[in-house]
């Protein structure tokens, strides 16, 4: 049952970034540029899979974002804000299909399941 909580909490938070990035009126050529970005994270797993789950958690944990969504909202950045949606939507969409926060023991090893 957590699992499946977590999952709708990662399509809630997909949705609700995709709204406001809607709501915006940002372009959804930039959005679909960079919506797999956080992904080049994993490139930490070539040379070891403490680098690799290290840097995929960074890319991959919600305070990043929302940290430069709000100091973006602060300081009247558009840009920052349409990354930080983006980046924010990803995550969701990853937590929605089950890829979670890595242990550093495997790739395949997240806070979800087993992949």
């Amino acid at each position: 049952m957590p699992g499946v909580l977590l999952r709708l909490e990662g399509l809630a938070l997909f949705s609700t970034a995709v709204a406001l990035y809607a709501g915006q009126g940002f372009g959804w050529g930039l959005f679909a540029l960079l919506l797999l970005a956080p992904d080049l994270a994993a490139l930490g797993y070539l040379r070891s899979t403490l680098l690799g789950s290290r840097m995929y958690n960074v890319a991959h944990t919600t305070s990043l974002p929302l940290l430069l969504g709000l100091a973006s909202l602060a300081l009247a950045a558009p840009f920052g804000v349409q990354l930080a949606l983006i980046w924010l939507a990803h995550i969701g969409m990853d937590r929605t299909v089950g890829y979670g926060l890595k242990y550093a023991d495997s790739f395949k090893h997240t806070h979800l399941s087993e992949v």
